[in-house]
């Protein structure tokens, strides 16, 4: 079964999914259920189970959000791809908050060739959790903030949040 939970946070609703203690979907969204289609066949099989409260990762996120940045990193992730989007993904998990790499340099980290900037940007937007898989935190090489699934607002504030221009609250 997959457990999920819709978190309040200041730039809307964080919805999050487990299964077996292990974080399978994070979202900006108020609807779990469009993270769950967007699951492999076999997890969707598992069926979906709103909750009250995920434990471990709902308080990674309220630490994350009062100001622990490193508080994400606690909580297991798993999600398909590729042995080379694993790799991107794990390393996506070593940017450090308040950092920001360029999609070639991601794929440096991953051990990939700088050329492989289009792969690590696949990467990104495949990524099905997030933030705890920080995507946001790669910007274009060529300036500005480039995309971001749940919109360039929200990867506006998750960076501002981390390099400390926010107030906390």
């Amino acid at each position: 079964m997959i457990d999920a939970q819709v978190l309040p946070t200041p730039i809307g609703p964080l919805s999050i999914l487990l299964r077996d203690g292990v974080l399978v979907a994070g979202g900006f969204t108020a609807e779990p259920k469009e993270m769950y289609a967007r699951l492999s066949p076999e997890l969707q099989a598992e069926g979906l189970t709103i909750v009250d409260d995920l434990g471990p990762a709902a308080q990674a996120v309220h630490d994350y959000l009062r100001g622990d940045l490193d508080a994400l990193d606690e909580i297991p992730v798993d999600q398909p791809g590729s042995a080379t989007r694993k790799r991107l993904h794990k390393a996506l998990r070593e940017v450090r908050p308040g950092t920001t790499v360029s999609y070639a340099q991601l794929a440096e980290r991953a051990g990939l060739p700088r050329t492989a900037a289009r792969v690590a940007g696949s990467a990104c937007a495949q990524n099905l959790i997030a933030p705890f898989v920080p995507c946001h935190r790669v910007l274009p090489s060529t300036g500005g903030y480039g995309g971001y699934y749940y919109g360039v607002p929200v990867k506006e504030w998750l960076l501002a949040h981390e390099s400390g221009r926010l107030a906390l609250s």
